[in-house]
């Protein structure tokens, strides 16, 4: 009996929007732009992190990753959510679903550790300005940037390994916009719980530990704020961490709201994914790396100095090339 309920999954159907056709054609208008807004805002962080002597620092290094990690785990969704969204047929392969949930997972992972990499960055540089260039020197900070990758990599292969693993039942519904990990091993037919609680030590050691260690740094960082006498000078000194704070502030708010609100009754004894939760999912994959660089980009002097100067750059450069022609 447990062999007939079984079969070998090749195939899952991502649920989605499916019974809202012209909301999914909102969605996919909507999507559409905010990818080529995500492209075009962080490829020029990186851009201009590469490019720009000035930015040659630990700060500007780790945002170069930050936004190469946005590229990176938002064209692990999206591209496949707008065909889903435009195709009749709303499927993705068994094996391409435990791509998208090795590479969502350790693009997310890596972001959590890195974010707490830059709290420290800018502890350092606020609370032990002199000792600043020693501990973040080159040979310390690239490691740290390497370290959050390789961490986020482990992570997602051991969970991944773990899932794929299960036995599947014939319930091939995912409801949600992408192969979401969680999403996938409830339609597993055999005990999980090995799985949840692996993830859990996971959570905990990836996501909070590296929440908790950022809100020991700003708390140490707003101590030290606080002792400098003027108002002008702890305004200056607020500016150079204020946008890794906003950003921390908006990548972790959309997890902990998504993950940690309270479920209805309703909720807790059903497997649908209710369209607050859809909504959420999507401004925790798409709006977040989106507004990452633009708030880097409108709170930070350095960076807007750095555009500017790139945009003279191409203009220079393409009137020479015109007067040449």
């Amino acid at each position: 009996m447990e062999w007939e309920n079984q079969t070998i999954l090749v195939e899952f159907f991502l649920r989605g929007l499916s019974g809202y056709p012209r909301l999914e054609l909102l969605f996919y208008v909507l999507i559409s732009i905010m990818y080529v807004v995500i492209l075009l805002g962080n490829g020029t962080l990186i851009l201009i992190s590469i490019v720009d002597s000035h930015l040659h620092t630990p700060m500007y290094f780790f945002l170069g990753n930050l936004s190469f990690l946005d590229i990176c785990y938002t064209t692990t969704s999206i591209p496949t959510m707008l065909v889903i969204f435009l195709s009749e047929r709303k499927t993705i392969s068994f094996s391409g679903c435990a791509m998208q949930m090795f590479l969502g997972l350790a693009m997310g992972t890596t972001e959590c550790v890195l974010l707490g990499m830059m709290a420290f960055d800018r502890y350092v540089a606020i609370c032990n300005p002199l000792r600043y260039s020693v501990l973040m020197s080159k040979a310390s900070y690239v490691p740290m940037a390497a370290g959050s990758w390789i961490i986020g990599g482990v992570n997602s292969a051991v969970q991944t390994a773990f899932v794929v693993q299960l036995p599947f039942c014939r319930n091939n519904v995912i409801n949600h916009f992408s192969c979401e990990i969680l999403a996938v091993m409830k339609l597993a037919c055999a005990d999980i719980s090995g799985n949840e609680f692996i993830m859990l030590v996971a959570t905990t050691l990836f996501i909070l530990m590296p929440l908790l260690f950022i809100i020991i740094s700003y708390t140490l960082i707003i101590v030290s704020i606080l002792k400098i006498r003027t108002s002008e000078g702890r305004s200056k000194v607020f500016s150079t961490c204020s946008a890794h704070l906003t950003v921390v502030i908006i990548f972790y708010g959309t997890i902990l709201f998504m993950y940690m609100k309270p479920k209805s009754k309703e909720t807790l004894t059903s497997d649908d994914l209710n369209a607050t939760d859809k909504l959420i999912s999507v401004f925790y994959a798409i709006i977040t790396p989106m507004i990452n660089p633009l708030i880097y980009s409108l709170r930070n002097k350095d960076v807007k100095d750095a555009v500017k100067h790139l945009l003279r750059r191409k203009h220079f450069f393409i009137s020479e090339w015109e007067r040449n022609r």
